[in-house]
């Protein structure tokens, strides 16, 4: 078996030093000549003195001596019986290990007289790697005791081969060890990657190709791990080691590249099992806290580890994705002081040894009592672990495991420590890129929902919305909150079909569409038929279901209307719930023609209306009546005084969802001070404007609204002066008073939105009543009403009103042809309003 250490090499003689257990010297542990070589090596270096093995072993680099380099160093090198100095031979003597865990050195015999070329010493230092490898995970005493049942790495059982692969032809070069690892014969070998690849255990070939396809390729040494299946059905375990060289123009130009069997470093049948239960943990991870937990699960309790952190690496910043366990004092100072919400922050240049560890790409093990700096010596203070995760050819992240009590690390447990991270590289990578597409697919999602609610008077509003967390596509669930003239709000809530940015589309689309049809004033039932044929004008597959509820801020009188969606739920004062039977329709965009009734329910003080999509009660693991159970049970526990409190006791327990989740939530107080109304039918005569002002002084005077007379008198001229001038047929003249506020609101028959001019040249007769009742008003506006429109201002009350005006103002002769509207009435909430009619 030894012939293969110096056929891969080509040197005359290959040795092994290791350090002592004082780690006062290096020793001679095992030695391989070729036939008929008699170079003896000595026996032991001290390290306090001078010689190429311990200044290689002191410096951490490879050195390379010609025989004259090497002639200068005196009688510390190879002799033979005729030659007590050493005689004209080059030599190599490579570090085994780094760090502060130095293991030994590898050093190498050779007859050239020109020293080792560039080509053999790549060949070299990757065969450095693996004795280095077997040696950290057997122990240096392997060499000179194996264990009787697990093959050490002594040099004739690492059976290293070597290969080229010139990376623009995609030609591959291999001695006769590599084909014997692979089971392939020298003569079925057409120097092809494909024929090495057709051995490979299909699983592991996407990893071997990343390493061996040459357009993903970068300068940089490379390490896998790999299965393959032999002629005869064995499975074997091989290891890669590759190293790219490049051109003058930095583009990679060919690998050199070593394989050698490691099926002795593979892990225990308990070992192996806790790696299966790894990958299928991984395999349904999708964000990279998911990826976190399963590391956490898989290794901290099997492992008896007392710390585990798993970190993505962004721009030499570790971003702490899982720390167990949670709390900061359990972790070094450096953590703490990068604690910046849930997790800390620290950039990987405050851990020296860390960010070396992660440049060198290999799981690094230290034992008890390492030298390290406090902020990784505190993580394990009885052994610590570092695991790159790497992935795409590059470090992506790491993964600390760290013990409380002195750890013995054997080599099974470094090769599954080796496994591990592989797993949790490319998991990380994947869940990284979902998380990245999850959030802008939600960004998507909340732009088209309205960025804040309005107040309500007589009530307060809240919503939750929740993305999928089982599919990462956008979804189409939507609700609006749309004020509506005389007291009225409009809540509605609805779900698209699919998840896709048609679905989005849609419900922007949609929500768009009947806040639209509300504000023109429609009936609920009108506003949801127009939606439904808009949505099947759009020739679309997809359909929608909706909820739509019209509700009296005053009297507490709600209108709903019901398309293929969910029931509303009701939490009464007293902690009863209720699921409201709303008469439905068949989904938006299903029928053309469909009809959509009404259902009338009434709301006291104190109640809760809640609306939701399927997602909060349905799931494949929940089925539709045990979700709307449980969501009545939450809502009959929570507390309606706070209405978020009682969103989010609605939304528990729904970590992980195949659905988005939309909730609206309305708690109806009713109003304290109800408004108070008056209207005047304005007839197009003369003095039509003097009698509009008339009306307005004699109504506020009842009012005892004396501070505002003057400006509100003002406005009043401006408004109904613009409507008289701008439009044709009726206007009519109406003021609301609240408890802090007057609305002047003037109707009229024309669609048109006035338009405020942007300058008013000081010669010209007209223009200026917009811009005086901007400056008179708090707030002003124009709404579209059904057949025209409604311009109004409001003033806020120099003291607000405890309790409503009563008596009525004296009335005004009829300035036209009689009509009940011709005389002017001051009315409250009852009766004022009754039902509006589609129309």
């Amino acid at each position: 078996m030894t012939g293969h250490v110096l056929t891969f090499t080509g040197t005359a003689v290959v040795a092994v030093y290791v350090l002592d257990a004082e780690g006062a010297e290096l020793r001679l542990a095992e030695t391989v000549r070729s036939a008929g070589r008699s170079y003896a090596l000595p026996a032991s270096y001290r390290l306090s003195g001078r010689s190429p093995v311990t200044d290689a072993f002191r410096d951490g680099r490879p050195l390379w001596l010609t025989p004259s380099e090497l002639a200068a160093y005196g009688p510390t090198g190879p002799t033979t019986p005729e030659t007590p100095t050493t005689p004209g031979v080059s030599l190599g003597v490579l570090p085994l290990g780094g760090d502060g865990k130095g293991l030994g050195c590898l050093v190498v015999v050779d007859e050239s007289p020109a020293g080792i070329d560039a080509d053999r010493r790549g060949f070299i230092e990757l065969y450095a790697h693996h004795v280095a490898a077997g040696l950290e995970a057997a122990g240096p005493e392997a060499l000179t005791q194996p264990h009787p049942d697990l093959p050490g790495p002594t040099l004739d059982r690492l059976r290293v081969g070597s290969f080229v692969l010139h990376l623009g032809s995609g030609r591959m070069t291999a001695d006769t060890q590599v084909l014997d690892l692979f089971g392939i014969a020298g003569e079925d070998f057409d120097g092809r990657v494909e024929t090495l690849l057709s051995v490979t255990v299909p699983d592991d070939v996407p990893a071997l190709m990343s390493v061996l396809e040459p357009d993903v390729l970068t300068s940089g040494t490379a390490q896998l791990e790999f299965r393959i299946r032999r002629p005869n059905g064995e499975l074997r375990w091989l290891g890669l080691r590759a190293q790219v060289e490049t051109g003058p123009d930095g583009t990679p130009r060919r690998m050199l590249g070593v394989v050698a069997e490691t099926s002795y470093l593979r892990p225990r049948a308990d070992e192996v099992s806790l790696v299966q239960r790894l990958s299928a943990a991984l395999a349904g991870a999708t964000t990279v806290r998911d990826v976190g937990r399963a590391v956490v699960g898989a290794l901290r309790d099997p492992l008896g580890a007392g710390r585990v952190a798993v970190a993505e690496l962004q721009a030499e910043q570790l971003v702490v994705a899982v720390l167990a366990p949670a709390e900061p004092a359990a972790w070094p100072e450096v953590w703490r002081s990068a604690w910046r919400s849930e997790w800390p922050e620290p950039p990987s240049h405050a851990l020296p040894t860390l960010a070396e560890a992660l440049r060198e790409g290999q799981v690094s093990i230290w034992p008890e009592g390492s030298a390290l700096e406090p902020g990784l010596a505190g993580i394990g203070p009885g052994g610590l672990a570092v695991l790159p995760l790497p992935a795409d050819g590059r470090i992506v992240g790491v993964c600390l495991i760290g013990w409380e009590r002195r750890h013995e690390f054997g080599p099974e447990e470094r090769s599954l420590l080796t496994a591990t991270a592989g797993l949790v590289g490319q998991a990380l990578v994947r869940a990284h890129a979902l998380d990245a597409e999850h959030e802008l697919a939600t960004m998507l999602q909340r732009s088209l929902l309205p960025r804040k609610l309005p107040e309500l008077p007589g009530g307060v509003a809240v919503t939750r919305y929740l993305p999928a967390t089982m599919g990462l596509e956008v979804g189409g669930d939507w609700y609006d909150v749309i004020p509506l003239a005389d007291g009225h709000v409009a809540l509605v809530i609805g779900d698209v079909q699919g998840h896709s940015a048609a679905a989005a589309t849609i419900m922007g689309q949609m929500r768009t569409a009947i806040r639209a049809y509300a504000v023109e004033g429609h009936p609920p039932d009108v506003v949801v038929a127009h939606a439904n044929r808009l949505l099947v004008g759009m020739e679309t597959d997809l359909f929608a279901t909706c909820c739509y509820a019209d509700l009296d801020m005053e009297e507490g009188e709600a209108w709903f209307v019901r398309a293929g969606h969910i029931q509303p739920l009701l939490r009464h004062p007293d902690g009863t719930t209720e699921e409201l039977d709303v008469e439905g329709g068949p989904p938006l965009g299903v029928l053309a023609d469909a009809e959509f009734p009404m259902t009338a329910a009434g709301l006291s003080s104190g109640t809760l209306l809640a609306l939701v999509t399927d997602g909060l009660v349905e799931s494949a693991r929940l089925d539709l009546d045990d979700g709307v159970r449980r969501a009545r049970q939450a809502l009959a526990r929570a507390d309606p005084a706070d209405p978020g409190g009682v969103a989010d006791a609605l939304l528990g327990g729904h970590s992980r969802r195949d659905d988005d989740v939309a909730l609206l939530l309305l708690r109806f107080d009713g109003m304290r001070v109800r408004p108070t109304r008056a209207s005047w039918t304005v007839w197009r005569l003369p003095d039509a404007v003097m009698h509009a002002r008339r009306f307005t002084a004699r109504t506020l005077r009842n009012w005892g609204l004396t501070d505002e007379l003057d400006v509100a008198l003002l406005v009043t001229s401006e408004l109904v002066t613009n409507a008289l001038v701008h439009t044709r047929g009726e206007v009519r003249l109406n003021l609301t008073l609240t408890a802090d506020r007057l609305r002047i609101a003037v109707n009229d028959l024309s669609p048109r939105t006035p338009v405020k001019p942007a300058s008013v040249d000081w010669e010209a007769t007209g223009g200026r009543g917009l811009l005086l009742i901007e400056a008179m008003s708090q707030t002003w506006g124009s709404v579209p009403l059904s057949g025209g429109k409604q311009v109004w201002g409001e003033l806020s009350l120099s003291s607000p009103r405890e309790e409503p005006p009563s008596g009525r103002p004296p009335e005004e002769p009829p300035e036209g042809p009689a009509d009940a509207d011709d005389v002017p009435r001051t009315e409250g909430a009852r009766g004022r309003r009754g039902r509006r009619t589609r129309r």
